[in-house]
């Protein structure tokens, strides 16, 4: 077993709601929170989904550096509360990236 196969995977799906803006849209502040996700260098993969961010990394720190990135940008453009659902998965005995997940999923659908 090589030491990349040790290393944990863990996948966390980010879902912001600014609240306290001037509209009703929340593309301005959602767009500013992904910018500011995706530019954490140490992610693995971030994804953008109509609902939420999907992110992946070898550790939690890098996830939780990502929500509170998502927060202050959120509110740096405008948002005077911000609210997220978080999900994280944290799997130690093998790497299981979000591909890897889907990939799963295809192969068991008729």
């Amino acid at each position: 077993m090589s030491e990349l196969s040790n290393l944990p995977t863990v996948n966390a799906e980010i879902s912001i709601a600014p609240i306290g803006t001037s509209d009703t849209s929340m593309s301005k502040e959602i767009a500013a929170a992904y910018n500011a996700i995706r530019n954490i260098r140490k992610l693995k993969k971030v994804t953008l989904t109509p609902m939420s961010t999907q992110v992946e990394s070898d550790n939690l720190d890098d996830i939780f550096e990502a929500i509170h990135a998502a927060h202050d940008s959120a509110k740096s453009a405008g948002a005077k509360r911000v609210i997220s659902t978080i999900r994280i998965d944290e799997r130690l005995d093998k790497p299981n990236t979000l591909d890897e997940k889907i990939q799963s999923v295809n192969t068991k659908v008729s």
